[in-house]
C-alpha cells in the first residue's frame, strides 16, 4: 500500500466542518467522579446538577424493569407496542402518532435528521436548550439563534426569523435552564401563524411540573396542525433518568419519517417496562409534584433572604445569579455539593439548581450561605 505524502492525514480531517466543530454537551457532573476527583465519600455528596427526580424510581416502575431482566438476552419489542397503548391510553392520542426515543434528546435528533437538510434553518431561542444548537450543527443545518425576551422566547422575533429556508422551530416549554414558561393561548397564536412547511418540535420535557393553571393540551393541538411535534420525557417527573425514555405525538406523515431514521431497538425491554408501569402510578407523580414545588419555594425563599436574583421557575430547578458562578461552584464541589454551572449557556454568572428533598435542598442553602458570608 502506498502511504507516501500521507502522514499527518486521518479520517477525521475530513469529517464535516460542522461536526468539527461542536462544543460537545456538558452534563452535570456524576456523584462518583466528584468523589474521586475531592477525596469525598460519595454517601455524603447531594447532587442538584441534572434536574433528575430526588423520590427515585417508583416502586413500580422497579418492580417491572426487574420483571424483564431474565428476558435481557433477547432483544425488545423494536415497536414498543404495549408502551405505545399504554400513551395512546393515556393522553388519547392514536398509538400510531407516536415515536419512542432513547430519552427525549433521542427525539429532539429523530426530528431533525428526518425533516432538515444541509444548509436548511432550524430556529432556536437563546439561553433555550443547548441541544438545539447542536442538533444543527451535527447535521450541517444552520442554526438560528433569536434573542430572548426575559430570559425565555420572544415568539414574536421567532416568527420573524422564519425564512424559506427554515424547516424546524424549536421551543422548550417551561424552557431549560431558564426556568420561563410561555402561556398556552400564546403558544396556540405562534402556532397559528407558522407556515405549514415549518415544523415546531414543541419540548415538554417539563410539563408535569406545570401548576393547574398553567396547563394547556398540546396533544390535542396535533390533531389540528400536522407541523407540530410535541416532545416528551419519562426522565423528569416519572423518575426514569437513568433507563432514557422518551417520546413524541405527531400526525402519521412526521411519525412516518422519523420512524425511518429511528434505531432499532432504541428503547431497551426494562425502560419499556418500567415506563409503562409508572405511567399509571397516579401517587408518584403527585408527589414528585408536590415534592418539586415545596422544594422550588424552599429555594426561592432562601434566595430572596440572601438578597439573590433569580428566576421565576415552572420547572424543577431555580436558576440563580450569584456573580463568580465558576468560584462558587467550585467551594459548593468541595462542600460535596454539585449544582450546574452555565457559562455554557452564556450565563457565566449564573447556577442551576434542581430541587432535591428538603435535607438536600437545606444542604445546599447552608453550604451557599457559608460561602457568600466568606
Amino acid at each position: 500500500m502506498n502511504t507516501e505524502g500521507q502522514q499527518g492525514v486521518s479520517p477525521a480531517a475530513g469529517a464535516p466542518a460542522g461536526v468539527r466543530s461542536i462544543a460537545p454537551y456538558r452534563p452535570g457532573r456524576p456523584i462518583g467522579e466528584v468523589a474521586r476527583e475531592l477525596g469525598l465519600d460519595p454517601a455524603g455528596i447531594v447532587k442538584l446538577a441534572s434536574n433528575e427526580n430526588p423520590l427515585g424510581m417508583s416502586p413500580k416502575a422497579v418492580a417491572a424493569a426487574q420483571q424483564v431482566l431474565a428476558g435481557g438476552a433477547r432483544y425488545p419489542d423494536a415497536n414498543g407496542h404495549d408502551l405505545k397503548q399504554a400513551l395512546a391510553r393515556h393522553y388519547g392520542v392514536d398509538a400510531g402518532w407516536i415515536t419512542l426515543g432513547n430519552g427525549s434528546n433521542d427525539i429532539l435528533e429523530l426530528a431533525a435528521r428526518a425533516l432538515v437538510g444541509p444548509g436548511q434553518g432550524i430556529i432556536h431561542s437563546r439561553y433555550a436548550f443547548i441541544v438545539y444548537p447542536l442538533v444543527a450543527q451535527a447535521i450541517g443545518a444552520v442554526g438560528i439563534e433569536v434573542p430572548d425576551a426575559g430570559l425565555g422566547h420572544d415568539l414574536a422575533a421567532m416568527l420573524a426569523a422564519i425564512t424559506p429556508e427554515t424547516r424546524m422551530v424549536f421551543i422548550a416549554n417551561p424552557n431549560n435552564p431558564t426556568g420561563t414558561f410561555i402561556p398556552g393561548d400564546a403558544l396556540l397564536r405562534f402556532l397559528e401563524q407558522v407556515p405549514p412547511q415549518v415544523a415546531v418540535v414543541l419540548d415538554e420535557a417539563y410539563t408535569e411540573y406545570l401548576a393547574p393553571e398553567q396547563r394547556y393540551d398540546a396533544l390535542a393541538w396535533v390533531k389540528r396542525f400536522p407541523n407540530l411535534i410535541v416532545s416528551r420525557t419519562f426522565s423528569k417527573a416519572y423518575g426514569l433518568a437513568g433507563l432514557r425514555v422518551g417520546f413524541a405525538v405527531a400526525q402519521p406523515a412526521l411519525t412516518d419519517l422519523m420512524g425511518r431514521v429511528r434505531q432499532p431497538f432504541n428503547v431497551n425491554s426494562a425502560a419499556l417496562a418500567a415506563a409503562e408501569a409508572v405511567l399509571d402510578d397516579a401517587d408518584y407523580l403527585t408527589r414528585s409534584y408536590q415534592i418539586n414545588r415545596e422544594g422550588r419555594a424552599q429555594l426561592v425563599q432562601a434566595f430572596e433572604a440572601l438578597g439573590l436574583e433569580y428566576v421565576p421557575s415552572s420547572g424543577n430547578f431555580v436558576l440563580v445569579k450569584v456573580g463568580d458562578a465558576a468560584g462558587i461552584n467550585d467551594q459548593l464541589l468541595r462542600a460535596g455539593i454539585i449544582v450546574r454551572p452555565v457559562a455554557n449557556y452564556g450565563l457565566p454568572e449564573w447556577l442551576r439548581v434542581s430541587v432535591g428533598l428538603p435535607e438536600e435542598n437545606r444542604a445546599f442553602i447552608d453550604a451557599l450561605t457559608k460561602i457568600l458570608g466568606q
